[in-house]
């Protein structure tokens, strides 16, 4: 797929892989609607590329909520005339034992990284079916294949997105839309909170910057790629738990003791 005078949906444009896409994006001629919730951080990275305004559409606007949708597609509608690709990159982590996860938070969470993500695709789906042109490419994570202690809710709502990414794609075959799913590893952005940093570095978990990811990303959009698992030897580690999960489970255990050392207070 080209990129050059595409016109892009870019949810979480305010995270950090989020920022490192539209940079991306817009060195390849994109057209780019960049949505998030936090109308100052949001008109914050658009003015970092004021050069490139007349290819920016910031809209603030929630994606867990009816009216949201609805202000982000008219507005994209009315500046562009529509979507090409959609990429949903919007996403809540959180780190914790599962016992003590706030259920309220544990359902915003399913809200943005799996519900947001699926009502949206939904409502470009039609006119890109129409066209007989589109791409819908959902950031998921190396969570959603393995699942990480600490991170359970996280990683079900990514195992849900990668499912949805590989059915939908199934069902779209011979209608020009494609579906591209994303999995990369830990990245170094605000999403993560200070303990995570300390357990990585107690465990050697290897993380990559921003910048990195949005590159992959970018790339698999242009290759047509339908799914690509980001880092070794995570990537690796994602066949040998599809087939030998109980192997897994084995090699994770000093891991998962160590990761118990860094749960934060109260949580």
């Amino acid at each position: 797929m080209r990129l050059e005078s595409a016109r892009v949906l870019l949810t979480g444009a305010c995270g950090g892989i989020g920022r490192a896409l539209l940079a991306e994006l817009l060195a390849r001629g994109a057209s780019i609607g960049i949505v998030d919730r936090r109308g100052d951080d949001l008109n914050d990275v658009a003015s970092q590329h004021s050069g490139n305004a007349s290819r920016i559409e910031a809209i603030c606007a929630d994606i867990t909520d009816d009216a949201g949708r609805d202000q982000i597609l008219r507005r994209m509608h009315e500046r562009f005339g529509g979507v090409d690709i959609l990429i949903n990159n919007a996403g809540i982590l959180a780190f914790t034992e599962f016992a003590r996860h706030d259920p309220a938070a544990i359902e915003q969470m399913m809200r943005v990284n799996i519900s947001a993500p699926l009502v949206l695709t939904r409502s470009l789906l039609p006119e890109m079916i129409s066209r007989g042109h589109g791409r819908i490419v959902n950031v998921g994570s190396i969570f959603g294949s393995i699942g990480f202690a600490w991170h359970a809710a996280y990683s079900a709502s990514k195992y849900a997105l990668r499912g949805f990414s590989e059915a939908l794609r199934r069902e779209l075959e011979g209608s020009g839309v494609g579906v591209t799913y994303v999995a990369p590893r830990a990245v170094r952005t605000a999403l993560n909170p200070p303990e995570v940093y300390r357990m990585a570095e107690r465990i050697g978990m290897k993380m990559d910057e921003p910048e990195q990811v949005a590159r992959q990303i970018v790339r698999a959009i242009e290759q047509d790629r339908k799914d690509v698992y980001l880092g070794f030897p995570e990537s690796f580690f994602v066949r040998i738990n599809a087939l030998l999960p109980r192997l897994v489970d084995g090699a994770l255990r000093r891991q998962n003791s160590l990761m118990r050392t860094f749960m934060p207070e109260g949580k």
